[in-house]
């Protein structure tokens, strides 16, 4: 990848967060998020059993936002340069049900959408990039600290096996 896109891909990542940062502040200011507003950093991946040819790539950079309506439910969206090294760009709602948090540790599903993957006939958008996403999270939060991992089903269509992705968090 050209320093140029990459440049390029950092402003619009930067733009998503500020976006969203925004947006949360908007949120925020009109009691949305009483639960809290997270801010989330992506840091990495890890790949289930991939294809011994394939080489992907473990750093995943990127910033994301969670607005808590409550202790259960939230929203979410974000970016992060995913393990194909293309951009990504996230947005959905997550659930964590009271009855599965156990002390510090939390189970949580996410469903939404994301960019930046071959999703073949069933995507959306130019070039079929953009599809549904519906991940199971364990959150671990301790105060205004956490850490997420999600449990991204595979992409067949870009050859994209199980993957976890690791964020680490602070709560405003």
């Amino acid at each position: 990848m050209h320093f140029r896109q990459i440049k390029k891909n950092i402003r619009r990542t930067a733009v998503a967060l500020i976006a969203s940062l925004a947006a949360a502040s908007a949120a925020q200011a009109g009691n949305w998020c009483e639960g809290g507003i997270w801010v989330d950093a992506m840091l990495g991946s890890y790949h289930i059993n991939p294809d011994p040819n394939t080489d992907f790539e473990q750093f995943n950079p990127g910033l994301g936002v969670e607005c808590w309506l409550n202790n259960q439910w939230a929203l979410t969206a974000g970016g992060f340069r995913n393990s194909l090294r293309r951009p990504s760009y996230y947005g959905g709602g997550v659930w964590a049900p009271e009855f599965a948090h156990w002390g510090i540790v939390r189970l949580a599903a996410m469903a939404g959408i994301i960019s930046g993957y071959n999703y073949g006939n069933w995507g959306l958008g130019r070039n079929h990039t953009i599809g549904p996403v519906v991940a199971p999270i364990v959150m671990v939060e301790y105060k205004r600290v956490g850490a997420n991992f999600i449990v991204i089903p595979p992409i067949p269509s870009d050859d994209l096996p199980f993957t976890i992705g690791f964020q680490v968090k602070v709560k405003f």
